[in-house]
This record gives C-alpha cells, sequence and structure tokens, in this order.
C-alpha cells in the first residue's frame, strides 16, 4: 500500500490532495481509527460479529484466538456451546397447532396460557443447561416470557443454553417438478421468513436457525434440485449475518423398506444437500446438520439393532459429511426415548470427526409431558423426568449410556404415520 501511495501523483506536493492524504492515510480496517488517539468508530446494533461477542459473554463463553478468522470464530463458538462434550439440543420448536395435538394428548385445552405453562416447565427444569447446549423455540417462545414474568430466552441463557429458533412453519406438501407419491417429497412453508430474523435488532435474537429443507420417503425418492438450492441460499444469508444454520434433512420413516433402501436414498439427499451448501458458498465450520438415523421403516418386520444402526449411519456420514461440520445432532423421527438413546451410545462408542450428539423433542419430553399432565402439582416430578432422560442423552454422546432401570413407558414407540409438523 505504501509503495503504491508513494508511485500515485497524489503523494506529489504538487498533488492536489497529497498532504490531506499523506496526513490521514486511509485505513485497510473499517472498525479501526486512522490515527492512536481518535476513537474507533463503534459498531450499530445490526453487526453480527459484535453481537455474536457480546452473546459469548453472556453464556461465559472465552475464544483465545488473537486474531480469528470467520470460519474459526465459527467453528471455536460452536466447539464451545452447541457442539460441546456431553451435551445436545433440545428441540422444543413444535408450531402451536402439534403443541396443541401433544397437550390434547393430556386432556389440556390449546391455548397459549397452557402452551406457556408447558414450555415454562421445560426452559426453568433446574440443571438442565448441565446436558442440553441449545433449545430450538417455537417464534411465539421467542418473544414469550415464563409464568413467572421472565423472558424464555434470559431464562435459557442463564443456563449457558443457546437459544435458537425454528423459521419454517409448516410441511407445505408441494412436490418437485417429478413427483413419484403423493408423499414422496415436499418442502416447508416459511423460510423467506429467514431474512426478517437476519435483519432483526431486538435482544430476543437467536443465537442459530433451524430449519427444514425436505421431507423423503425412503421407498420413493424424488429428485428435487430445482427446490432445494434456493432453499439451501438461506444458510448463506445467516451465517453472512453471523448466525448459525441447522439444516435438516429429514427422511421420513415411513414405509416397509429395509435399512439398506434407507442407507441408497440417504445416500443421494445428502450428497445434493451438501453439492447446494457448497454452490452457495455456506462455510461447513459454521454450520450443523440435523439429519435422521438410517434405520428400517416403521413397517418393516426386520428390526435394527443398535450396532447396525450405527454402522450404517457411521458409514453414511464418512461417505457424505465433510470433517469440518462441527456437529451432527441427530433426531428421533418417531423412535422411543430408548430406542434413540441406545441408537446413539452405539455411535459413540469410538471417536468421531464430528460432534455426534441429539436434536429431540419427543425423545426427551414425551414422558415428560405425560408425567405432567397440566397439574401445578406436577412441574417438579416431570423436571425430574426431564433431566433424566437429558442425562441419559448426555451419556449416550459420550458413549457411557445403559438401559439398565429404564421405565416401560420410555420404551414405547413414538411413530405417527403420515405424520406432519
Amino acid at each position: 500500500w505504501r509503495r503504491r501511495l508513494s508511485s500515485s501523483p497524489l503523494s506529489s506536493p504538487r498533488g492536489q490532495n497529497g498532504a490531506q492524504l499523506r496526513a490521514n492515510p486511509p485505513t485497510l480496517n473499517r472498525w479501526r481509527s486512522p490515527s492512536p488517539s481518535a476513537p474507533a468508530p463503534t459498531p450499530t446494533s445490526s453487526s453480527r460479529p459484535r453481537y455474536r461477542h457480546l452473546l459469548c459473554s453472556m453464556l461465559g463463553i472465552k475464544i483465545k484466538i488473537q486474531h480469528p478468522s470467520r470460519s474459526e470464530l465459527l467453528n471455536a463458538y460452536m466447539q464451545k456451546t452447541i457442539a460441546s462434550p456431553g451435551r445436545g439440543i433440545l428441540a422444543m420448536d413444535e408450531s402451536n397447532a402439534t403443541c396443541g395435538k401433544r397437550l390434547a394428548s393430556i386432556g389440556l385445552e390449546n391455548t397459549e396460557a397452557n402452551r406457556q405453562a408447558y414450555r415454562t416447565l421445560l426452559v426453568s427444569a433446574p440443571g438442565l443447561g448441565q446436558y442440553i447446549s441449545g433449545a430450538i423455540l417455537f417464534e411465539e417462545t421467542l418473544y414469550q416470557s415464563t409464568t413467572d414474568g421472565k423472558k424464555m430466552v434470559d431464562v435459557l441463557i442463564e443456563q449457558k443454553i443457546a437459544p435458537g429458533i425454528k423459521v419454517d412453519k409448516a410441511y407445505s406438501g408441494q412436490h418437485s417438478e417429478w413427483p413419484i407419491s403423493s408423499r414422496s417429497e415436499g418442502s416447508c412453508l416459511g423460510s423467506g421468513s429467514i431474512r426478517c430474523h437476519c435483519s432483526s435488532t431486538s435482544p430476543s435474537l437467536p443465537l442459530f436457525h433451524h430449519y427444514r429443507i425436505n421431507e423423503y420417503n425412503s421407498f420413493h425418492y424424488a429428485h428435487a434440485t430445482s427446490r432445494k438450492q434456493p432453499r439451501l441460499l438461506f444458510s448463506f444469508c445467516l451465517q453472512d449475518n453471523g448466525l448459525v444454520p441447522i439444516v435438516e434433512p429429514e427422511i421420513l420413516l415411513d414405509g416397509e423398506h429395509g435399512i439398506d433402501r434407507t442407507f441408497e436414498v440417504a445416500q443421494k439427499v445428502w450428497a445434493e444437500v451438501f453439492f447446494y451448501l457448497a454452490e452457495n458458498n455456506v462455510m461447513f465450520e459454521g454450520i450443523l446438520l440435523k439429519p435422521s438415523m438410517v434405520t428400517p421403516g416403521a413397517e418393516c418386520k426386520e428390526r435394527a439393532t443398535p450396532e447396525q444402526v450405527a454402522e450404517y449411519t457411521l458409514k453414511l456420514l464418512h461417505r457424505r459429511i465433510p470433517p469440518a461440520v462441527p456437529g451432527i445432532m441427530f433426531l428421533s423421527g418417531g423412535q422411543s426415548e430408548v430406542e434413540a438413546t441406545l441408537n446413539l451410545n452405539a455411535m459413540n462408542q469410538s471417536p468421531n470427526p464430528w460432534h455426534v450428539s441429539f436434536s429431540y423433542a419427543r425423545a426427551l419430553q414425551n414422558t415428560c409431558l405425560k408425567t405432567w399432565g397440566g397439574r401445578p402439582e406436577n412441574v417438579k416430578a416431570a423436571q425430574d423426568v426431564l433431566l433424566i432422560r437429558a442425562k441419559a442423552n448426555s451419556l449416550a454422546q459420550l458413549g457411557k449410556y445403559s438401559a439398565e432401570g429404564e421405565a416401560a413407558e420410555a420404551k414405547e414407540g413414538m411413530y405417527v404415520k403420515n405424520y406432519s409438523y
């Protein structure tokens, strides 16, 4: 820069602005002041990098990199928070309609007060942050307060749990250009709201965003590149605003197919997902993947053992997932609470290049919800059950889980045919 300046006509005393340019040389960093005595300009509240450091300090995170690049900062942040050892994600991002179905199962009406009471039970469980690193919220929950009047986001941050938000609304049933069956492939509405959340300057702005790309049936596979590509562009939009996208290419359990068919379809789906992530300049160090495990169809007569599920799933991960991805947060997808935990435990019996963990909803909440039953006197007992399940999956992430002493209720399957979110 100095050499270029010295050879420039402006560097000459005869140059029209030479003296002014030499007195106040331009700076390559817009956040540095031209002279040591002048104070640096303060970034705006919408600056995502500064906001990320603020939230890291709120969560008690210290990133010891002197001059971090964008990828180093994202990777360090992920390893210190969501992808930290022995911790996973609590998915409590059910839409109001889906939450209503859960409440109806215990005889409660789908009212805001009942939803608030149940979500308060979840986020305020004492010691939850020991096993849970992140919580995916529905948009209503992001701005909702607990029954004690405290913001739910603040309650999560106090427990060192990173708050996130689901931005897709519901399954749309819209198919690709070449549909194979009525349920073969579809997408979720609401991805356009991602830009709105990125531009938000609210203090409740989440640390990460979760969205579902497409849903597939393992028995029927539809080539849907025309629909996936624009949706995966949203991952770049999120990262460009300093946020962490959770990409969910879910493969449904519906069908009578075996585990080999699931593996075959998953290879095609994951290959396309990461191809278009790379095409859209998404940094793999700054995303989380939330896939389903490689299991047989729910109606298949030949059931797979946890060791078989782990073998197929890890083989798929090694073939398709770059080691740069910091975390693989599996969804339960209708498995029983114990089954989902056993499968996760089997995958962590040997070291993996990624943080292989969980992002469970029903597999963490099912017994908790039934224990609560909508009665205030059962809140403590329900929170204890939630902590038991969270601890079990924490041990599974470390490969130290044992199913001895598990209740029969935790072994009940939760598969629902043609389940919609």
